[in-house]
């Protein structure tokens, strides 16, 4: 062969790599372990450029592992179960498994010939009954444990589609799938009691290291400990007083009304006597549940003729308003209203004309609430104006903290620490989902059903033909025999959120085969996932869902306590971006068109394209680039170089045709290097190529290490041209090449293999050992400072031994560990310790 071709060697490695079987995951005690997992794909039909980057990240950490002596678990599956393939079925007919187990061929067959380092015997998809069957089986463990529960809901209900939406499968007011506005409706629904997890899911957030910043900070917003006040308004004439808690008990004397729920029990017996409280509440429960809904939605209210007392004040009435925009399930389903300091609170004032009194105002800047209520964060000290306790410039906690008090005093009030952090429901109106494994008997009420009979399997003779879950017009499925009594019952119909799928399955691949939901001799081994990689997107559900699943899990015996932080270590890539190429139709409407149809801005027929900034990839908007078209213009490695190499990998990166052409030259160049020193004699060490091999082996490590793979790609660069630029003969070059091989193995596998062999390397370079730096040959004129960032050793630089303490310094910050760890801020302090270390404190 005289030239690179990627086609011809890909192929012949990746056959080599499955008859050796080396990427089989063997549980070895006398190896240490290493579990890598990049958050598996749904099968929507085929992968793209952004999943060949996730997947090419995970791959370079597990073949660089695998290098180091590692035992390596590195396995893929499919989130298999949801909406889409059920959409599909009513579209197009067919089955929904048929469309999802096509998808998976579909997109199995395009990562393959990535080369990725994927033990493809434990692969499962969700909604296999083997896998679905062990899930059954862990939710009648949680059952047993008190950790999952039934109770009434409001939940988002499609009044088109009949079933109950996800707050994420609700927009703009409307089901994702029939466009119908939604409805708050009340049934009863399946939860999981993470809620009861609430202190220990946000305070084992410290200890999560390997956790990126903005990641731990959201999950904390999402759990949202926050501590107020619980009190009552007594009713004028009598009746049961009504209880508020609320996290701003410092603006009471800025009170204007007591707005309680849609489902607050007071509305719904008025709503039994008044067919106007009835047709208000008809009206107020259309739309989702979500926070973000109900902010967006149109303020309504109804004035239900109650009066309540002021607790400071028992001349002070407050009227009791009905209000669309109040939740029942955080607090106590009613709030006191205080338009000055909440925005959504003056909107309802000003439509009702309701006072607005403000309790405390801007030091600077004094002025009266007029369309914006003042929110100033609770740390800025502000001037009170109208404060029971006599406050004069103080700070909203200090207001707060002396609210409590005064309250607790005078014991009208208490103060409790609540949670944002609601119960997971997890019932979903629907077929392609986990049935939930529990029998309504008329004589023993709702029971689980025995182990012995799961998996509990989907029924695959439904029809599609109608809206609503079709498991409940099912002729036989639904009709069993009760496991306790043996009398007639029925199945429960509702099946499982997907987000249950994806909560425990890094879990399952320990053992993928057992025979019970985990083994917990793999489990032990295996757990936890020492470097999980996936997007952003996932920050806060999948994860926080995860986490309280290892927790339950482990309390049900199918993982170790060590495992209730599953993931060691997160990275959250950024997206592939593309440009956007559209024309337009007629009617002047978008008309998108692929990137492979696009020649120097023009279409075939010669039509100019309007071209659209890069954004995130997408088929709607066909911005879309098909690895398989990549891989058979330039190969796989390319493709993944390329991925690597382009930006940071917590950045988005942009595909472009010319960076993927530089790309492929490059490694046609390094090819050509081997190929030209594999028919040369060994011609003995060259110092200065000795010397360029070791600080380049020490570069790339630190870079995959720390996670800079692009700063590794950019040492290997300098590396190549390091030994091109080498006026050694050319037998001299064939150590440093062979060195080359092996660090660029992780990242462009089959060139690598090719080198290697081309240069008499023994065996696979897949598993040859990761070469290591001689420190005698880094020692020049230059000191190896490590950077430890709060305490921890994340980095090293090496900078000469008479380098100023400033440029030190400039080095420091501009090194990638720092800068992942600065986010774009500044450090609190840097200090450096010449020819020592660098402390960085954020």
């Amino acid at each position: 062969m005289s030239r690179y071709e990627p086609r011809e060697i890909e192929q012949k490695w990746q056959a080599a790599w499955d008859q050796a079987g080396i990427f089989a995951a063997t549980r070895d005690p006398a190896k240490p372990k290493y579990y890598v997992l990049e958050m598996f794909p749904y099968p929507s039909g085929r992968i793209h450029m952004g999943h060949v980057r996730n997947y090419t990240m995970g791959d370079v950490i597990a073949r660089y592992k695998g290098s180091c002596g590692f035992s390596v678990l590195h396995p893929m599956g499919w989130d298999a179960f949801g909406m889409p393939a059920e959409n599909a079925a009513m579209e197009r007919g067919g089955h929904p498994a048929t469309w999802t187990y096509d998808n998976i061929a579909v997109m199995r067959d395009q990562m393959k010939p990535l080369g990725l380092s994927i033990d493809w015997s434990r692969e499962f998809a969700t909604c296999d009954p083997e896998y679905y069957g062990q899930q059954q089986a862990m939710f009648i463990d949680f059952l047993d444990k008190g950790l999952v529960y039934r109770k009434n809901a409001v939940v988002n209900w499609d009044p088109v589609d009949m079933t109950v939406l996800a707050n994420e499968q609700v927009e703009d007011g409307r089901g994702w799938r029939s466009g119908a506005l939604v409805e708050r409706r009340e049934l009863t629904q399946w939860f999981f009691k993470i809620s009861d997890f609430s202190e220990e899911l946000l305070e084992a957030l410290d200890g999560l290291d390997n956790w990126p910043e903005k990641v731990k900070l959201m999950q904390r917003n999402w759990i949202g400990k926050s501590r107020g006040l619980e009190f009552s308004f007594d009713r004028v004439g009598g009746g049961d007083p009504i209880s508020v808690y609320t996290t701003r008990p410092d603006t009471l004397m800025g009170a204007s009304f007591v707005g309680i729920s849609p489902d607050h029990p007071i509305a719904k017996g008025l709503e039994t006597d008044s067919d106007a409280v009835k047709a208000f509440l008809v009206e107020a429960r259309k739309g989702g549940t979500t926070e973000e809904a109900i902010e967006k939605a149109e303020k309504l209210g109804y004035d239900t003729g109650i009066r309540v007392k002021h607790p400071l004040n028992p001349d002070w009435e407050l009227p009791v308003w009905i209000a669309n925009f109040i939740l029942m399930d955080y607090g106590t389903g009613a709030i006191f209203g205080c338009p000055a300091h909440d925005q959504r609170d003056l909107d309802f004032c000003r439509k009702y004309d309701l006072p607005v009194v403000a309790t405390f105002e801007s030091l600077d800047d004094p002025q009266p609430v007029t369309d914006t209520a003042f929110v100033p964060p609770k740390t800025e000290k502000v001037r009170w104006i109208n404060h029971f306790a006599g406050l004069d410039e103080a700070t909203g906690e200090v207001a707060i903290d002396t609210t409590i008090d005064k309250a607790e005093a005078e014991g009208w009030g208490t103060g409790v620490t609540k949670f944002r952090l609601r119960d997971w429901g997890l019932s979903r109106q629907r077929y392609w989902g986990c049935p939930i494994p529990v029998v309504h008997c008329q004589t023993c009420g709702v029971v689980p059903e025995k182990k012995e009979n799961l998996p509990v399997e989907l029924p695959r003779d439904v029809s599609f033909d109608q809206p609503g879950n079709p498991l409940d017009r099912h002729p036989t499925w639904r009709n069993c025999a009760c496991p306790v009594c043996g009398a007639d019952a029925l199945r429960e119909t509702d099946t499982m959120d997907t987000f249950v799928d994806s909560s425990w399955y890094y879990a399952r691949f320990t053992a993928p085969r057992a025979e019970t939901p985990t083994n917990m001799d793999d489990a032990k081994y295996w757990m936890n996932v020492d470097q999980y990689i996936g997007g952003i997107e996932h920050a806060i559900l999948h994860l926080l869902y995860s986490r309280f699943f290892a927790r339950a899990m482990a309390i049900c015996g199918h993982l170790p306590d060590s495992a209730k932080e599953p993931f060691d270590a997160l990275f959250t890539q950024g997206m592939v971006t593309h440009e956007i190429y559209q024309t337009r139709d007629g009617n002047g409407r978008p008309v998108y068109h692929l990137p492979e149809d696009v020649t120097d801005g023009k279409l075939a027929d010669g039509t100019a394209v309007e071209v659209i900034p890069s954004a995130k990839m997408s088929k709607s908007k066909k911005n879309v680039v098909d690895p398989l078209n990549i891989i058979e213009n330039y190969g796989a490695d390319t493709a993944r170089w390329f991925m690597l190499s382009d930006s940071p990998p917590e950045r988005d990166v942009e595909w472009t045709a010319a960076g993927a052409d530089a790309a492929f030259k490059h490694l046609s160049r390094v090819w050509r290097m081997a190929n030209e020193a594999a028919g040369a004699d060994d011609a003995g060490e060259d110092t200065d190529l000795l010397r360029a091999t070791h600080k380049a082996i020490h570069d790339v490590t630190m870079g995959i290490e720390s996670f800079g793979f692009n700063t590794s790609v950019a040492k290997l660069y300098a590396f190549a041209n390091a030994i091109q630029k080498s006026k050694a003969p050319a037998g001299a070059k064939r150590p440093a090449l062979r060195v080359m091989a092996q660090l660029m193995a992780p990242m462009t596998p089959h060139l690598a293999e090719d080198i290697w062999a081309m240069l008499g390397g023994e065996g696979l370079v897949a598993q040859a050992p990761w070469p290591k730096a001689d420190p005698a040959l880094l020692v020049e004129d230059t000191v190896t400072m490590p950077i430890q960032i709060n305490g921890k050793r994340k980095s090293e630089i090496a900078v000469a031994k008479d380098m100023p303490k400033e440029e030190i310094e400039k080095l420091a910050l501009a090194d990638h560990a720092v800068q992942k760890a600065l986010q774009g801020g500044a450090p609190k302090k840097l200090i450096v310790v010449p020819g020592r270390i660098i402390n960085v404190v954020i």
